[in-house]
């Protein structure tokens, strides 16, 4: 078992940045190739980026390219999501978890560690 807790969420006008954080307890961290998730009012919830257990590869979904940066510190446990030039499309509750497995390519399903979620809020 795996336990996820997300923070650093928050209000934020648009074009603004943020800093999410995910700290894992439980299993060793490193064993798993992580990702970000969110799920906005009505929506279900949709893939926004990974990392490879070693963090030397990443993937996103096309409509953060550029803007979020995923990265991992295993020594602290803990996952990041950086979040610049913020949409009031990007608002929504976000999520981390581990990942089945890790590709270059394409986005991965999740294994069903979901932790509470951190909301953002981008205001226009």
């Amino acid at each position: 078992q795996v336990q996820l807790v997300e923070s650093g969420g928050g209000l934020v006008q648009a074009g603004g940045s943020l800093r999410l954080s995910c700290a894992a307890s439980g299993r060793t961290f490193s064993n798993y190739p992580m990702g970000w998730f969110r799920q906005a009012p009505g929506k279900e919830r949709e893939f926004v980026a990974s990392i490879n257990r070693i963090g030397t590869s990443t993937y996103y979904t096309d409509s953060v390219k550029g803007r979020f940066t995923i990265s991992r510190d295993n020594a602290k446990n803990t996952v990041y999501l950086q979040m610049n030039s913020l949409k009031p499309e990007d608002a929504a509750v976000y999520y981390c978890n581990a990942l089945t497995y890790y590709s270059y390519s394409r986005d991965t399903p999740p294994l069903n560690y979901w932790g509470q979620g951190t909301q953002v809020t981008v205001s226009s």
